[in-house]
This record gives structure tokens, C-alpha cells and sequence, in this order.
């Protein structure tokens, strides 16, 4: 059993992080901007505090009981992740024993066959652009750091990424999507949380990106 902070839990990604993570009986602290908003649409057991993965004072205050914090933040500046992730890396790597990190970021950070991310593509979504190119300063800045702080940046599919079923199963990459005989990469939110809590008890890409799909 691990104790647990996600950031972000009350959205669609958190909250299913969080759900995932109290099924399978770890301590889940719920760290939100407004926990009156989210408290009564999360698990019994779980809980919720104010809190913000881009404040200095609430990371550390968090981390005192914390194994690994989780970030899934989302509909933010471009700024907001890779804020997240300075304050997560500067914040926790003077501790002792620091919590490890694990950043939910975008698949548009995955690349295509020709070794283009998908972000840098002519016909990507121009009003998803900034929140993208976030995510990719969120990435890089991880794979540059050399803190003592461990972390994992998991990037979902690029493309065919909703709430649905919980399969409970799925198929790992790193930096290219995940694709099936059909050449499609496709995941659910469940099982997005699946494969991250697996990750939380037996890490596998530690200091790495990953992704999944079916």
C-alpha cells in the first residue's frame, strides 16, 4: 500500500486515477483547487485538501506523507505544466527521501512514423496547440533534470483517447504510439489509470516516458 497525492483528481483523468488507486487499497489524497466541488463525486476513504502541483508550499506540505505524487492537471495557460513540473522537481529534491513523480502529459508529444511529434504536424489543431506545446516543455524539462527526483511522464494515445471501459489491460510503448493490426491507438480514461497505478506498484519506466493502448 502506498500513500498517494493527485494532483488534478477531480477531473476527468484524476478522478479516475484516484478511484483506480483507493480500489486497489491505496491511501489517495486528493489534492484540488476546490475541494466543496469534488469531495462528494470521489471514492469513501479518499482525502481531499486544497492543493496545487505549481505551489511551492503546497508540494511540500504534501509530500511530508507522500510515496508519489501524481499530476493531472489539465485546462490551463501553456505555462501550467511545466510550472508544475519545475516547482514539483525544485521542491521535492532537497528532501531526504522525495516522493516520485508522476506526470499524465499529452499524446501529442508522441511521435509519428516520419520522427515528427504529432504537436509539430502542419494539420494539428491550432486551439490545442498551446496546451501541447506545455505538455512537450513539461517532458523536456523532466528529461533534463538531474535533481535526484524520480520521475514517469506517461503520455495517453495521440488521437482516440475518451471515458469508457475499464479492460483492465493494455499494450506499453515509449516514444511512438501504441498502435493495433488495424493501425489504430486507441485507450480509455479507465485504463489510462490502470496502467498508471500499475506503474506506482511496480515501476517499469522510471526517469522515462511511456505510453499505452490496447
Amino acid at each position: 500500500m502506498s500513500n498517494l497525492v493527485v494532483f488534478g483528481a477531480g477531473g476527468t483523468a484524476g478522478s479516475r486515477i484516484t478511484a483506480e488507486a483507493a480500489r486497489r487499497g491505496h491511501r489517495v489524497t486528493a489534492a484540488v483547487r476546490r475541494p466543496e466541488a469534488v469531495a462528494q463525486y470521489l471514492p469513501g476513504g479518499v482525502h481531499v485538501v486544497t492543493g496545487d502541483a505549481t505551489s511551492e508550499r503546497s508540494v511540500r506540505e504534501l509530500a511530508a506523507e507522500a510515496d508519489v505524487m501524481v499530476v493531472a492537471i489539465g485546462g490551463g495557460e501553456r505555462w501550467l505544466w511545466l510550472d508544475a513540473a519545475r516547482n514539483l522537481v525544485h521542491t521535492l529534491s532537497p528532501m531526504p527521501h522525495p516522493p516520485r513523480v508522476i506526470h499524465m502529459g499529452g499524446g501529442s508529444t508522441l511521435l509519428t512514423p516520419n520522427g515528427n511529434r504529432f504537436l509539430d504536424e502542419p494539420d494539428f489543431p491550432d486551439e490545442y496547440r498551446d496546451s501541447a506545446q506545455g505538455q512537450a516543455e513539461a517532458l523536456d524539462f523532466y528529461r533534463s533534470s538531474s535533481n535526484g527526483v524520480t520521475w514517469t511522464y506517461i503520455s495517453p494515445p495521440p488521437l482516440e483517447f475518451h471515458p469508457g471501459e475499464r479492460r483492465g489491460h493494455y499494450r506499453t510503448g515509449t516514444d511512438h504510439p501504441v498502435v493495433d493490426d488495424a493501425g489504430r491507438s486507441v485507450l480509455s480514461y479507465e485504463d489510462l489509470a490502470v496502467a498508471i497505478v500499475d506503474e506506482i506498484e511496480k515501476p517499469c519506466f522510471s526517469n522515462q516516458r511511456f505510453t499505452a493502448a490496447y
